[in-house]
């Protein structure tokens, strides 16, 4: 037990180290910020909004989870990422457990040692989006399915199991928690037991899994939430939440993030396959030497694993939109099957502390120096002391979420999107207001602006789009 503390300890600390320092980056960390603040304000914890308005993008797991660190922490960006922190930790040791019961201490705190250095590890477990709380679970119903299928019944020297009855809940609940945090892909686990149980070929899988029931068990969960959503929004939650976000995602480029032709699309296939050596950094490095070790000798264990990991990057090759971190959810299982395949100890160890130290040094000296970049969090630092809760607000041209998560640390309405046309029109109605826009259109949009109104410069990057912006705020007091 304390082993297991000191990992999880470790672990936290090292995700959140420099999730105070940097700004929420646009767009998905603001928008699940602001989705669960508005959550919170309103009580309704079935439907999320943002700005306002429905986000129907993911289902609620991660915003209930934020909502809970905000009644601890108030409502910063630390808190917003703290779960996550606490998810990636989590999963750290998960992969102990496993990783112990697959090779023995060695293997478990490598896989846990493996995964947490990854470079898109380290990236996610300090990201305010749902990611890791769906790594989390995923890995746990790997975990379930492979105990189920009794990998390894026939080492003697093999751990005495728990209880089956234990393995089949937790295998069932995982993948309803995993469809909590974001969606179907949760549910890829099936897929591997579905096509692992034939490198066992044992009596009584399908007693041990008991489909039919667990699947109601599952569905009965995530109907908890999801009947509720449906009744409140007339049927849009799934309309929206899945044929839009997960099926049009999968067909068409969404956010500029894919394809935008047949052959770019066929271009792309290999996309993840050629990433990951980028995302799985440095253990990428060892990579090829895995592949061909597995080739050549690998186990039930293995090909569990390896089954796992490819189902991941199969699904993601095949979906139109593509974003580095897709196949997160893959890395617990490669990290896995690294640990089982290291040789070579002093390598490894020299590594982890190189790596370990270069990611501190960039989370607690890098990103405090680059706030300052950030333009929605420069234009409220400077603001601040002539900004009024009352105050109404809008922006022209540049909307990106940050503004929304920012500005409502002070102000209690919600940002209104503008065209150029009506932007004039917002700032000479009565009442205090300001307006946010880019510099280079302020004379042309606002030509007749008054003298007593205060205005604010900002240069920064425009991360979701990546490019330069250099921002004004126009402020009118009364």
């Amino acid at each position: 037990m304390r082993n297991y503390m000191v990992l999880f300890l470790g672990c936290l600390l090292f995700h959140v180290a420099g999730t105070w320092s940097l700004p929420l980056i646009d767009r998905d960390e603001p928008r699940f910020a602001e989705a669960s603040r508005e959550m919170r304000e309103r009580g309704d914890f079935i439907v999320p909004y943002f700005n306002n308005q429905f986000r129907f993008d993911k289902p609620p797991l991660t915003y209930w989870f934020q909502v809970a660190s905000y009644r601890v922490f108030g409502e910063n960006d630390f808190a917003a990422r703290f779960p996550t922190a606490v998810a990636a930790a989590l999963a750290a040791l998960a992969l102990l457990g496993w990783g112990k019961r697959i090779g023995g201490e060695r293997v478990g705190w490598w896989a846990a040692i493996i995964f947490t250095l990854s470079l898109q590890t380290f990236i996610h477990g300090k990201a305010a989006v749902a990611d890791m709380w769906l790594v989390l679970f995923v890995t746990l119903a790997h975990r379930a399915g492979w105990e189920l299928l009794d990998f390894n019944a026939q080492r003697p020297t093999s751990n005495a199991q728990r209880p089956t009855a234990f393995w089949w809940a937790l295998f069932y609940i995982s993948l309803a928690l995993a469809f909590l945090a974001k969606g179907p892909i949760g549910w890829t686990p099936l897929l591997t037991v579905a096509i692992a149980q034939r490198f066992v070929r044992q009596e009584g899988f399908a007693t041990r899994f008991k489909f039919v029931r667990g699947v109601l068990l599952m569905l009965a969960l995530i109907c908890l939430w999801g009947i509720p959503a449906l009744v409140q929004t007339h049927g849009e939650f799934f309309l929206v939440g899945i044929g839009k976000h997960v099926v049009g995602r999968s067909i068409v480029t969404m956010e500029g993030h894919g394809a935008s032709s047949i052959w770019m699309y066929l271009a792309l296939l290999p996309f993840y396959f050629v990433t990951v050596f980028v995302s799985f950094f440095p253990w990428s490095i060892k990579l090829p030497a895995l592949w061909k070790t597995l080739r050549v000798n690998r186990d039930g264990t293995d090909r569990f694993l390896l089954t796992g990991a490819v189902i991941v990057f199969g699904i993601f090759t095949f979906v139109q939109t593509k974003l580095p971190h897709y196949t997160l959810p893959a890395f617990p299982l490669l990290a896995l099957l690294a640990a089982r395949q290291f040789d070579s100890l002093r390598f490894s160890k020299s590594i982890s502390i190189a790596v370990g130290a270069i990611y501190l040094a960039v989370a607690l000296f890098v990103t405090p120096a680059l706030a300052k970049l950030f333009p929605s969090y420069a234009l409220v630092r400077d603001s601040w002391p002539n900004l009024k809760p009352e105050m109404e607000f809008g922006a022209v041209e540049f909307t990106e979420p940050s503004l929304v998560w920012y500005f409502r640390n002070r102000i209690h309405g919600f940002m209104m999107p503008l065209k150029r046309k009506e932007a004039e029109e917002f700032m000479s109605r009565d009442g205090a207001r300001f307006l946010v826009l880019t510099t280079r259109s302020a004379t042309e949009i606002l030509p007749h602006s008054d003298g007593s109104w205060r205005t604010y410069h900002v240069k920064g990057f425009n991360v979701a789009k990546g490019q330069r912006v250099d921002l004004m705020m126009v402020l009118k007091m009364q």
